[in-house]
């Protein structure tokens, strides 16, 4: 009889011992789990739609429509972005970029992708598509950085850089200087523009946030473009350069 109470009790401890493993490895599997969640494991995305209206100096006026996405964990996304415009009685004109972002560094991700480009000269149309490589971040200061470098055909080279940062006078009115830069490098193509700094653009944007999801603003900015090179396509262009005033309202979803 003892021996039987023995072999009862010896069952009983070898049950309660491997429930205790299963507990044990349940618990390392959601702590694994969380520890994955906490450290980029979650997938993310955010997408914002822009509409705006601008009229120069001159009054003549132009809209435009950007469009931003990106999805993705922490450490790896893909953004998507859009830029489409309209001067009164001129042709569109189009890029849209796709990218592949890693982190690299607290605040700064690289990205490397593809631009297409679509712009119009007077009778003609030209279309590219660019090799991009860039750097999308905070740079210090809290201003939200992108700056890319593009190579195409044609012996084309260029560079862009927008950089801008909010100042919140109350939680919903918000004050955003912003500074957009175009540089060109080399282009042998039919429509160059000239190279240097082709364009230049600082403005005052000022919004207001009804919601997180709709916001619309207000803006001012200077604006200044270098013009075309001569080629035996097209004749050489002079600079502009002048006031911009726009509205626009802009939805994050």
């Amino acid at each position: 009889q003892q021996q039987t109470v023995v072999m009862e009790t010896s069952k009983a401890d070898h049950h309660k011992h491997e429930q205790s493993k299963l507990a044990y490895s349940s618990d390392v599997q959601d702590a694994e789990h969380s520890h994955h969640n906490e450290h980029g494991g979650q997938i993310y995305q955010s997408t914002s739609l822009e509409n705006a209206w601008a009229v120069d100096e001159d009054g003549k006026g132009s809209v435009s429509t950007e469009l931003k996405t990106w999805v993705g964990t922490d450490e790896n996304k893909i953004f998507i972005k859009a830029h489409v415009e309209k001067a009164e009685s001129e042709k569109a004109e189009t890029e849209a970029m796709t990218l592949y972002s890693r982190n690299i560094a607290d605040f700064w991700d690289a990205q490397v992708g593809l631009r297409y480009r679509s712009e119009a000269f007077e009778t003609h149309r030209q279309e590219a598509v660019d090799a991009a490589f860039g750097l999308h971040g905070l740079a210090p200061y809290f201003f939200e950085t992108d700056a890319y470098l593009y190579a195409g055909e044609d012996n084309y080279a260029g560079f862009s850089l927008e950089t801008e940062r909010d100042f919140l006078i109350t939680q919903k009115l918000i004050i955003q200087p912003y500074l957009e830069l175009d540089a060109i490098f080399s282009d042998d193509s039919k429509y160059a523009k000239k190279t240097g700094l082709s364009s230049a653009t600082a403005g005052f944007e000022t919004r207001y946030e009804i919601s997180k999801k709709i916001m619309p603003y207000i803006d001012i900015a200077y604006e200044y473009s270098k013009g075309n090179d001569e080629t035996s396509w097209q004749i050489e262009s002079n600079s502009e350069k002048g006031w911009l005033y726009g509205a626009g309202v802009r939805f994050r979803f």
